[in-house]
């Protein structure tokens, strides 16, 4: 059944319809698939009897004549979505054992379509890193490595534990988020498809907050048209979220094969940063002829503040983060690390319960909201916002869609940023301005560097456009035809 996993989900759902094999037959072959790569530290939490579970009930369903958009369709949750009954950590030790008693809106949009819970997936702890490193349940691996070398590569973060499986065949699509570009540089990094879409377009209920005015649910996949499968599904309204939009969502998948020609295409010189590899500057080259050969017109844009977006966003995010993460006491639920008094039972519980990485940001964000620096920091932070948003607003009186790097290198080595968290930070330059202006921005893998590693190239649209983004994505994947994979050496 190993050939059961390496088919799309597209090409996975239409087999399920055919009645070609059974929703249990192919789970069974991704729970194999997911015991075989646990070197790659994919999943913190394997949940097969529920899977197999979830999959009989599927093909029961279909058996009765019942339909669904995702039927029987096995896939994976990144471990920052809260599953009913089922353990939701953060990948943090703050939350122990924490086993909600509720079902994030995402998922259960997914479970209500028909799909297959196969496990939760490994993430940078609370979504906060670019590398999967801050784990306390260690990093994930990539599954890909560069040519003749046994070195273990980062798979990107926070969402590195969604990359890897889909990459590796552990599952046909999973969950993410993306807060600076978590869900589009694991996406670069693994030779997949990642959509981070319109802030407000899926619901945050239920899924645990990092910055809660730039998180955003989206899906990664291994090709556009799966990405728009899963995005149908996960997406709508939700009046438990009072930040989603009451929008309605269409039909991603029927964007997909629509003529782009005439669609303008913007290209902004602020992107061309200093020191940027040769490689990655080709690539864009190369994805700007592919639009043109398609019939898009290509203009050059200019957005000025972009030089100011990573600083901005690393105040506004730690801000967010510290008064979210303040309500990690002990008390309630998970890690509790007994003191001689209240204030000693705080301390204790939140220097053992969170790592390294988290405590950097609580910090820097408890700091730049104190009286003080209030003024100096955060609302000059707020107003830089503005200006990159007005920025977007301004190109899109000229283009349709802008085109840009996804990441600014490919994989790089486990360990090789650790010790220079401004580096790592760096790994968001093409990232965050999407994030801070609330647009659609998508990954999709276009090419292999001189190491045979995957590059990324990044759409970014209006908001509530991604259906121009799964146009132009369709007509670049066709281009690019990447049919690379990483070798089976797991």
């Amino acid at each position: 059944m190993a050939d059961l996993t390496d088919l799309t989900l597209k090409a996975a759902l239409d087999g399920l319809a055919a009645r070609t094999f059974s929703s249990e037959e192919i789970t069974r072959a991704h729970i194999a698939a997911v015991e075989a790569a646990r070197p790659l530290n994919a999943y913190v939490l394997e949940t097969p009897d529920k899977a197999l579970d979830m999959a009989r009930a599927a093909d029961s369903r279909r058996a009765a004549g019942e339909t669904a958009p995702l039927l029987g369709a096995p896939l994976g949750v990144k471990d920052l979505f809260c599953t009913d009954g089922v353990r939701t950590t953060a990948c943090s030790n703050i939350l122990g054992n924490f086993v909600p008693t509720y079902e994030s809106t995402v998922t259960a949009n997914l479970w209500r379509d028909g799909a297959v819970m196969l496990g939760k997936l490994n993430l940078d702890q609370f979504a906060m890193g670019s590398s999967n490193e801050s784990s306390c349940f260690g990093p994930v691996v990539n599954p890909w490595r560069r040519a003749g070398s046994d070195v273990k590569l980062t798979p990107g973060g926070s969402s590195g534990g969604s990359a890897a499986a889909v990459a590796a065949r552990l599952c046909l699509g999973a969950t993410a988020t993306d807060t600076g570009g978590s869900i589009r540089q694991p996406a670069a990094f693994t030779g997949t498809v990642g959509i981070k879409p319109t802030y407000g377009r899926c619901s945050r209920w239920g899924i645990v907050a990092f910055a809660s005015s730039l998180d955003q649910a989206g899906p990664i996949a291994r090709t556009v048209e799966d990405a728009a499968i899963l995005l149908n599904s996960m997406a709508g309204h939700d009046p438990k979220d009072s930040t989603s939009l009451p929008a309605e969502t269409p039909d991603f998948s029927a964007f997909i094969g629509k003529s782009v020609k005439g669609l303008r295409i913007g290209v902004p010189r602020e992107y061309r940063a200093d020191g940027m590899p040769a490689e990655i500057d080709a690539l864009w080259e190369q994805g700007i002829a592919w639009l043109k050969d398609a019939g898009c017109e290509i203009v050059e844009v200019s957005l000025p503040h972009t030089k100011y977006a990573l600083p901005a966003y690393y105040i506004i995010a730690p801000a967010e983060a510290s008064s979210n993460l303040a309500r990690y006491d002990g008390m309630r639920f998970g890690l509790r690390a007994e003191g001689a008094n209240l204030i000693e039972t705080y301390e204790n519980t939140r220097a053992q319960g969170f790592g390294e990485e988290v405590k950097r940001r609580i910090l820097i964000g408890t700091y730049v909201l104190s009286a003080g620096y209030y003024d100096a920091y955060y609302l000059k932070a707020l107003k830089v916002r503005r200006r990159i948003a007005q920025d977007f607003d301004q190109a899109w009186e000229k283009v349709d869609a802008l085109l840009t790097p996804t990441a600014p290198s490919a994989a790089f080595a486990l360990g090789e940023n650790a010790d220079d968290p401004v580096a790592m930070y760096l790994n968001d330059i093409f990232t965050v301005t999407v994030n801070l202006a609330g647009l659609p921005g998508m990954s999709l893998p276009a090419g292999l560097d001189s190491a045979g590693l995957p590059l990324g190239l990044q759409l970014i649209g209006r908001a509530l456009d991604e259906g121009t983004l799964f146009s132009l994505g369709g007509a670049i994947e066709k281009a690019a035809n990447f049919q690379a994979r990483p070798q089976l050496w797991w």
